[in-house]
């Protein structure tokens, strides 16, 4: 078998393994967490996996198993707000993008200067930990239940985890993986609430029992409540799964 033959089977074999974490992960709960009326997701990370490991179209393939998914949710397990997802440009094109998007970003960062990746590295640790702490602390403050002080709190004991494997152990190379992580998770949340903004503002907000003369506020605080933790959530397994992936590659000399 020639090398070319060997990237391709390569390829369509990591686009079925993720394809199919992204299936188990539709098909259950783990895969849309319920924040009120709607859904968190972690089914972008596989995505940004596949994506950083292998490039822009492994990527585009398992972001577009998520938006099917997606679309499955929507019609089998419905919300007040699930119609949007019956639409292929809001469900599919957006986690499609995340693929792209992260891969390029991972690219263009692998070839940056270490001095500069030291610095944003610190400088973007200290901001997940920052707003964990703030979290942790306004839970306590507005008695936002135990829930979400300990999903928080151990939020933020994961990321000390995290922090000290970049420094310790990936070094410089996590900032090539935490930067696409965000870009990923950005891409989904920012691409899908500006297209449900365009098509759907109204009926969306509606939906949700909220003022539909607020419907741009009302959307870009879903974003902020849903996308900064799946953001996180995406740091903290990207790094992990990819730097132990590629850890393991150098080492056999790949």
């Amino acid at each position: 078998m020639n090398r070319k033959n060997h990237l391709n089977v390569r390829k369509l074999a990591i686009i079925g393994v993720l394809g199919a974490i992204s299936t188990v992960l539709g098909m259950t709960p783990l895969g849309f967490i319920p924040v009120g009326p709607t859904r968190a997701t972690i089914m972008h990370i596989p995505v940004i996996i596949g994506s950083i490991m292998e490039g822009p179209i492994v990527g585009g393939f398992v972001g577009l198993i998520f938006g099917l998914f997606s679309m499955f949710q929507a019609i089998t397990n419905p919300t007040p707000v699930s119609f949007v997802f019956l639409n292929p440009m809001v469900s599919l094109v957006p986690r499609v993008l995340i693929g792209i998007f992260s891969s390029y970003v991972y690219k263009f960062l692998s070839k940056m200067g270490r001095k500069r990746i030291k610095v944003f590295l610190y400088l973007l640790w200290v901001g997940i930990i920052g707003y964990l702490l703030y979290g942790i602390y306004k839970g306590i403050v507005n008695s936002e239940g135990i829930w979400i002080i300990l999903m928080n709190f151990g939020l933020l004991i994961i990321s000390i985890g995290v922090l000290y494997l970049t420094f310790f152990k990936y070094k410089t190379a996590s900032f090539e993986l935490i930067i696409p992580s965000i870009v990923g998770t950005m891409t989904n949340t920012l691409g899908v609430l500006s297209l449900i903004y365009i098509f759907y503002a109204e009926r969306f907000v509606e939906a949700l029992g909220g003022d539909v003369a607020l419907a741009g506020k009302v959307i870009a605080g879903i974003g902020i409540t849903n996308g900064i933790p799946e953001a996180i959530i995406a740091i903290i397994i990207v790094t992990s799964v990819v730097g132990a992936l590629k850890g393991k590659s150098e080492n056999r000399g790949e």
